[in-house]
């Protein structure tokens, strides 16, 4: 079964995304083919278009899709027809070490399936038959996708799709970053700099997890705005002062617990390991060009035992994590509603980017029919 589907692609750098008819092969062994119902317009995704994820074109784009499974390969008997699924970007072979150790979002397998499925073939052409790479083994910004079975998590089919989506990416990093990866305690400082729609869940993440002073960090108004909203106690516009770190210490009293990075800066990197007070660890959520660089002193690892880390998809373990979250959403201790700033139809797709790019959503969602 080839399945005919309308889908967003990458096909030039720098040049808007198009959308066009692709064809969508049947799943062969340990893949599903899924109908998809929404799919987030993630900043990754206007990554990969622009060279900063050094992707090569053509590319089916989306990789924050949420649908439901509507054919089965062999081999596949942890899913049915009809399951709801997410899309994780990140496959989980479950027997690599990282995954053994509790790490899937550290996979062996996700590096050999960054623009392919895992066998390294892709289940998606163009009308002429021209193949076409797929995002992150994913490609779900498309009426009909196949996956492997290591890139679904099933979840609770009473979630609305189009609410259940975000999770997959933007949701999950933010408030992974701060729950899993930097385990933030009660009752103490975080600061949280770039007020996206990673940022904000960020922000999320330090209110589910108690800490008492969260400070937003941003260059927009409107986006701070956002992040008071979603829980921050304080704000700092970044342009209104000469030294943001300064003010940042000053108004922390002596330095924050937490920090988080959440554009993709070396020079904001440095800023967040910089409001740091001794023991505070700083937390690179933000994907930056591979040329960029950050710089620290190198004795105040020492002297104020700090921690510089990074945190890939909020540490996720997707099988456990998904559904987790989904919980909190519905018992309203996680904001997903009010992150959807605007919904769009997938011929709309040009302007969801170029929206993601101006900065005007806190997250887009492309909703099919």
């Amino acid at each position: 079964m080839q399945q005919k589907s309308r889908a967003v692609v990458w096909r030039e750098k720098d040049q808007p995304v198009v959308v066009e008819d692709i064809l969508v092969d049947a799943p062969r062994r340990g893949e599903v083919m899924i109908k998809l119902a929404a799919c987030g317009v993630c900043h990754s995704d206007l990554s990969a278009t622009n060279g900063t994820i050094p992707f090569p074109p053509p590319l089916v784009l989306g990789h924050e899709g949420a649908g439901v499974i509507v054919a089965l390969g062999e081999g596949v008997d942890e899913y049915k027809v009809g399951d709801h699924v997410l899309s994780s970007f990140v496959s989980m072979c479950g027997k690599c070490r990282y995954c053994q150790t509790g790490r899937p979002q550290l996979c062996d397998q996700a590096g050999k399936a960054t623009m392919t499925l895992p066998d390294g073939t892709v289940r998606t052409s163009d009308l002429a038959g021209n193949p076409l790479s797929v995002f992150s083994g994913c490609g779900v910004m498309s009426e009909y996708a196949t996956l492997h079975m290591d890139n679904v998590v099933k979840i609770d089919a009473a979630v609305p799709l189009e609410k259940a989506a975000l999770v997959g990416c933007g949701v999950m990093t933010g408030v992974g970053a701060a729950i899993n990866t930097a385990k933030v305690s009660p009752g103490t400082v975080a600061v949280v700099f770039g007020c996206g729609g990673v940022g904000l869940n960020v922000i999320q993440g330090c209110v589910i997890s108690g800490a008492a002073m969260i400070v937003a960090v941003d260059t927009s108004d409107r986006k701070l705005d956002m992040a008071r909203e979603f829980g921050a106690t304080h704000v700092v516009n970044a342009k209104s002062t000469d030294n943001v770190v300064k003010a940042i210490n000053a108004l922390t009293q002596g330095g924050a617990d937490y920090a988080f990075e959440c554009v993709g800066s070396g020079e904001i990197a440095a800023q967040a390991y910089g409001v740091l007070g001794k023991g505070g660890t700083a937390v690179v959520v933000g994907v930056a060009g591979l040329k960029d660089m950050t710089s620290i002193r190198t004795a105040s690892l020492t002297f104020g035992e700090k921690t510089l880390t990074g945190s890939y998809f909020g540490s996720a373990r997707p099988r456990e994590d998904f559904p987790r979250l989904l919980r909190l959403y519905n018992t309203h201790h996680l904001k997903l509603d009010e992150l959807i700033t605007r919904t769009y139809t997938i011929d709309e797709a040009p302007q969801a980017f170029a929206d993601l790019s101006s900065g005007i959503n806190a997250r887009g969602v492309i909703v099919f029919s």
